[in-house]
């Protein structure tokens, strides 16, 4: 494969990954005043043992610097959203762990609604797929070369 085409695969796969994250960024603004980044903050933590991770943890995750994950961490942290709250750890006093409240639960259980209903409504568009499968099809093609 001829590395034009490589780049041409990529940027039409990251086009397309970039179209699926403005729709659920824009559906979770609007539905629950929460950016993208916010909600895969909530969606980590409720996977997680005991609902908390290490803001070093929570960073790596998401993909954010740690001044912007602090940032983050701190507005959810506020008292009228109230949807994160910060505990030191026992074993370590200087690790300072992030945890999901109950509120944090509600606000993800409900966010988890519209984010579903958003990729199923994506998935669903045949030129969505239509876009996919074209992708796929020329790696493959191109692969086989």
């Amino acid at each position: 494969m001829q590395q034009n085409q490589l780049i041409t695969h990529w940027l039409s796969f990251s086009n397309l990954q970039m179209k699926i994250t403005n729709e659920l960024e824009s559906s979770l603004q609007e539905k629950h005043q929460l950016s993208l980044n916010e909600f895969y903050v909530l969606l980590f933590l409720s996977e997680a043992p005991h609902k908390k991770l290490k803001l070093q943890q929570l960073q790596n995750r998401v993909g954010l610097s740690q001044s912007a994950m602090s940032r983050l961490v701190s507005r959810f942290e506020a008292r009228d959203c109230g949807v994160l709250e910060r505990n030191i750890c026992i074993d370590d006093r200087r690790a300072i762990y992030t945890s999901l409240t109950a509120e944090g639960e509600v606000k993800l259980k409900n966010a988890l609604v519209s984010f579903n209903e958003t990729l199923e409504r994506t998935f669903s568009k045949e030129s969505v797929l239509e876009e996919l499968q074209q992708i796929t099809n020329q790696l493959k093609e191109d692969g086989s070369k």
